[in-house]
């Protein structure tokens, strides 16, 4: 089998796809922000030879050659859920239950499509993903706001400099928020790079996300509390918000897949102390102003997560949870062939 490009409209959305056919188990790869289905074909490729699986990968709504719909925040990651949806539904040969397999925000979308349709999902295989109390603005592994507007998170949380890169189309690297460099320095460990002909395509597909207020990073609100910041109500990033997002209903899915959480011990961004969270900026003296632990912690993300499925385990729920060494952000690309023994080992057990 091969991987073919493809696109078909459903009622949701004019979406692209990326495809091998034929019958078998559905395994669908969900991509996170700031990039598309492309950074998932080398993996799909190395899986395609095998006929028991049929492996399909959508560029989200504003991302990769999908539809630019525009993002409703209040909804949180729902939009995508639906999107996705529909397209499983519309897709022919779609098995009768999928497999999910969310990378970083896409964790976040495939746990959403659990709770909202659980009788169609076999197993989810969680790769670095967001915590399910969403990205910034929470103190705990409930998920508890350090301000009631959630400040600290939403479309205001975007380094301004990197927004103005993607929208220049800046392909190169001398600036340290060149969507390349920061592709380098944070999706992987350094020194890892790809080759360079990937290492392009990757980019271009960073390049294609759409920006603005109702995409990335979304509209900015201004907030009384530190830092100033609070979610909006449209685009990309203001859907990460834990005034949306909490999906602690997870716990209580029913029937319950099987859950491969898969993680790099490196990641810079889904962390405890990670250095896209304001409030652990703020501890490094970085956003100046912050009032401290008391009142802004470092968001607890691997925490949450951890939360919310041995919660998901106490009702009888399974998962496991592998950290891969030497790896960051992306553990399909830095360790593919690791990732896909334990994908493969995962898609045998169900």
């Amino acid at each position: 089998m091969s991987v073919i490009s493809r696109t078909l409209q459903t009622p949701r959305l004019f979406t692209h796809f990326l495809d091998t056919g034929g019958g078998g188990q559905t395994v669908v790869f969900i991509h996170g922000n700031v990039s598309s289905s492309e950074f998932f074909e080398p993996l799909m490729l190395s899986l395609s030879g095998d006929s028991r699986v049929r492996l399909v990968a959508p560029d989200l709504r504003g991302f990769g050659r999908s539809e630019d719909k525009p993002i409703d925040a209040t909804r949180g990651v729902r939009d995508f859920s639906d999107d996705l949806h529909s397209l499983l539904t519309t897709l022919e040969g779609v098995s009768d239950k999928v497999v999910l397999c969310g990378w970083s925000v896409g964790g976040a979308v495939v746990m959403q499509y659990a709770v909202d349709h659980p009788e169609r999902v076999a197993g989810l295989v969680l790769e670095a993903p967001m915590s399910p109390y969403g990205f910034g603005g929470t103190r705990d592994t409930v998920g508890t706001p350090c301000f009631p507007d959630f400040a600290g998170s939403g479309g205001g949380t975007a380094n301004p400099t990197f927004v103005q890169q993607l929208r220049a189309g800046d392909r190169g690297d001398s600036s340290d928020f060149s969507p390349r460099k920061v592709m380098n320095g944070f999706y992987y460990k350094p020194p890892f790079h790809v080759a360079a002909e990937l290492e392009d395509r990757y980019v271009d597909a960073m390049l294609a996300m759409r920006t603005g207020e109702d995409h990335y990073p979304g509209d900015i609100k201004t907030s009384p509390n530190w830092p100033g910041i609070a979610p909006g109500a449209r685009g990309m990033n203001n859907a990460l918000s834990p005034a949306y997002v909490n999906l602690a209903a997870f716990a209580n899915v029913s029937p319950q897949p099987k859950v491969l959480w898969i993680r790099g011990k490196d990641d810079q961004i889904v962390s405890d102390n990670s250095l896209f969270d304001l409030s652990f900026l703020g501890q490094l003296g970085a956003v100046p102003g912050w009032p401290g632990a008391e009142v802004c912690p470092p968001q607890p993300m691997i925490g949450q997560t951890r939360a919310v499925l041995t919660a998901f385990r106490e009702r009888g729920g399974s998962f496991e949870e592998v950290v891969l060494d030497n790896c960051a952000h992306s553990p399909h690309i830095e360790k593919e062939a690791e990732f896909r023994a334990h994908l493969q080992q995962f898609l045998l057990s169900l």
